[in-house]
C-alpha cells in the first residue's frame, strides 16, 4: 500500500498517544460510541481485553490493504500488530468476504467475543466501513471492549460532502485530509467544485490559459459584498490570488479517494459562473470581452455564449480531459444561476434560438444542458446539475441536485429522475452555526448542528414509487467567506457528523440527545485528529449529560 496510503491516518492519530499515558475508561453498555450510528447492534456479556500483540488475518490483497488502515491506527496506539494469512496469536481480527446477496454492497457485520473480532462483508467497501467502526470502538474503550454484534448498512447510496475551491483554493494535502475525514464518517461522494467566476482550479492541457490566466484574480473583496449589493462601497485587499491543481495532483487525489471508497464528482460550471474562463478565452462570451475573473461574490451577467459553436468545442475539449482524470459515473455541470441578460441581446444566441425553434432563453439553457449531456453520455458518463436545469425542460438522463429548497427534487422525482437532496435551509455549511456574534464571517443565515440532524431527505410529498429516486443527500461548503483550511474545518465539523447520521443511519434510530452523548466521545477523537471543529457542540453535550444525571 505504501506510506502515502497511511499519511493522514497516522498524522491524525499519533498526537493523543505520544503526549501522555491513556487512562482506562469504564466500559459503557448503554450506548455504542460510533458516528454514524449503526443500523443495529447488541451488547453481550463479557469484555475483550484489548492489548497486543494483535494479529490481523486477511485472505486477499484488497483485504490486506483495508487492514492496513487498522494496523496504522494500532501502531499509533503503541499496540503491536501484524498482518498475515494465518492469524495466530493473542488476539485475532479476521476479515471475511461472504457470498450473501442479501447484504448491501456497503454493509458489514462485526462480531466481538472471546475468539476475537470478525468483520465480514459482501464487498470491500463494507469491510472498510467495518474498520472505521472498529477504530472508533477501539478508541472509545481502549483496554476492554464489550462483546457485541453489529449489523450495519447505509440508508442511502449517495452520501455526499462538497467543497468549493473556486472562491478560495486549498492545497492538495488538505483535500486528502478532507477525504480522510469524509470517509471515516462513511460518506462516499466528494463533490469537488473546481471552476467559478473567481477562479479556475483544474489544469487543462488543451487550453493552457485556463491555468495561466483564469486560475488567478487581481484581488479579493473584504467582508460581505456581492452583486446584490452593488451600491455598497467595497474594500479590496489588493493582493493577486489564485492557484490550480495539476493533472498529476488530481490523479493522485483521485487514487487516494478510491483507496478510501470515496468517489470524486468533479464540477465544471456551465453555462454560468464562467467569468474566470472568459478572462482567458474572451471569444467564448457573447460580447467578446474584455473580461476579468471576479474579485467579489455573487452572480454575473457574463456567461458562456450559447450561440457560438466555439463554446461547445471548448467545453467538449475541457470535458475530454476531465473524464480522463475522473472515473466517476457522474460529472457535475452546474447549470445554476445563469442570467439570460446577454443571451437576450446576443445575435449568435438569437440565431441559435431561431434555428433550433426555441421559444425563449430558458429553452436555450435547456438546449445547452442537453447538448452537453449528450456529449457526456457518448463518453459513458451521466450528468448532475443544480435544480435550475429543470427550467425549459429537463435533460433526458440528468440527475438533479435540489438546492433552492426541496421543490426541485420533488418535481424531478415525480418525473422519474434521480435526485440528490441538498436544500439550502439544512445543508449549506457556509451559513452561521451560532452567533453571529463571536463567529467568523459567514453567509447570512444560520444552520445549527441540531437543525442539520433533524433533516429528512425524503419529502412527504413523494409516494412510495417516487421515493426510490431520492439517492441521498449532500452537505455543501461554499467558500466566499472561508479563506483558510482551519476555517473550512470549523464550518464543516461537527455539522458533518450530524449529516453523516442523516444519510447513513435508519430514520427511526436517530435521536438528537443520543447523538450528543456520542459526540462527547467523538469530540475527543476530533481533537486527536487535529480537526478545528466548532466547540459549540460541547456545551450542548454538557447540557444533555447534566439533564441525564
Amino acid at each position: 500500500m505504501g506510506k502515502s496510503m497511511f499519511y493522514v491516518f497516522v498524522l491524525l492519530f499519533v498526537g493523543a498517544c505520544s503526549s501522555k499515558e491513556v487512562q482506562q475508561k469504564v466500559v459503557d453498555r448503554t450506548t455504542l460510541p460510533i458516528i454514524p450510528q449503526p443500523a443495529s447492534f447488541a451488547f453481550q456479556d463479557g469484555n475483550l481485553e484489548w492489548s497486543g500483540p494483535i494479529h490481523i488475518r486477511t485472505a486477499t490483497e484488497s483485504q490486506k490493504e483495508i487492514a492496513g488502515f487498522l494496523k496504522a491506527y494500532l501502531d499509533t496506539k503503541n499496540l503491536s500488530s501484524s498482518l498475515s494469512t494465518e492469524g495466530e496469536g493473542h488476539h485475532l481480527i479476521t476479515f471475511v468476504h461472504v457470498d450473501d446477496t442479501t447484504l448491501n454492497k456497503e454493509a458489514y457485520r462485526m462480531l466481538i467475543n472471546d475468539q476475537g473480532i470478525r468483520i465480514e462483508a459482501r464487498e470491500d467497501a463494507g469491510l472498510f466501513y467495518g474498520v472505521q467502526s472498529l477504530i472508533q470502538i477501539a478508541g472509545a474503550y481502549e483496554k476492554e471492549i464489550p462483546y457485541m454484534e453489529i449489523e450495519d448498512a447505509p440508508r442511502f447510496s449517495y452520501r455526499g460532502l462538497h467543497l468549493d475551491v473556486g472562491r478560495h483554493f486549498f492545497p492538495a494535502d488538505f483535500i486528502k485530509k478532507y477525504i480522510d475525514l469524509l470517509a471515516h464518517h462513511k460518506f462516499n461522494r466528494f463533490h469537488w467544485h473546481l471552476t467559478e467566476d473567481q477562479g479556475w482550479r483544474i489544469e487543462i492541457k488543451k487550453f493552457p490559459k485556463l491555468q495561466e490566466t483564469a486560475a488567478y484574480r487581481d484581488e479579493t473583496v473584504i467582508g460581505h459584498a456581492t452583486t446584490r449589493t452593488r451600491s455598497q462601497l467595497k474594500n479590496f485587499d489588493g493582493k493577486r490570488y489564485g492557484g490550480y491543481y495539476t493533472q498529476e495532483e488530481i490523479r493522485d487525489i483521485v487514487k487516494y479517494a478510491q483507496d478510501r471508497y470515496v468517489t470524486i464528482i468533479p464540477e465544471i460550471e456551465l453555462p454560468g459562473h464562467a467569468l474566470a474562463a472568459l478572462s482567458a478565452y474572451p471569444t467564448l462570451g457573447c460580447t467578446g470581452g474584455p473580461y476579468k475573473a471576479a474579485t467579489t461574490w455573487g452572480v454575473f451577467d457574463d456567461v458562456y455564449c450559447a450561440g457560438k459553436e466555439e463554446t461547445f468545442h471548448f467545453l467538449e475539449g475541457v470535458l475530454d480531459e476531465v473524464v480522463e482524470l475522473f472515473p466517476s459515473e457522474y460529472i457535475h455541470i452546474g447549470g445554476d444561476e445563469c442570467p439570460k441578460t446577454q443571451w437576450e441581446k446576443c445575435p449568435h444566441c438569437k440565431k441559435r434560438m431561431k434555428n433550433e425553434n426555441l421559444k425563449d432563453t430558458h429553452e436555450l439553457q435547456s438546449y445547452f444542458i442537453q447538448r452537453i449531456e449528450k456529449y457526456l453520455n457518448s463518453k459513458g458518463r451521466q450528468i448532475i446539475g443544480w435544480d435550475e436545469i429543470l427550467e425549459g425542460g429537463l435533460a433526458p438522463n440528468a440527475t438533479v441536485m435540489s438546492w433552492r429548497g426541496e421543490e426541485g427534487g420533488i418535481a424531478a422525482a415525480k418525473q422519474h429522475h434521480d435526485v440528490i437532496m441538498t436544500p439550502v435551509n439544512w445543508c449549506y455549511f457556509d451559513y452561521y452555526q451560532a452567533g453571529p456574534e463571536g463567529e467568523p464571517l459567514a453567509s447570512g443565515n444560520m444552520i445549527t448542528v441540531e437543525k442539520v440532524y433533524g433533516y429528512e431527505p425524503v419529502p412527504p410529498q413523494l409516494n412510495a414509487s417516487e421515493t426510490q429516486y431520492v439517492l441521498g443527500a449532500q452537505a455543501n461548503l461554499w467558500t466566499e467567506y472561508v479563506p483558510t483550511t482551519d476555517h473550512a474545518e470549523y464550518m464543516v465539523y461537527p455539522r458533518a457528523c450530524a449529516m453523516a447520521e442523516v444519510v447513513w443511519s435508519p430514520k427511526e434510530k436517530r435521536n438528537y440527545d443520543g447523538f450528543l452523548k456520542r459526540m462527547k466521545e467523538h469530540a475527543e477523537r476530533l481533537d486527536e485528529w487535529d480537526v478545528n471543529y466548532a466547540k459549540h457542540i460541547l456545551t450542548n453535550v454538557e447540557k444533555v449529560s447534566n439533564s441525564a444525571q
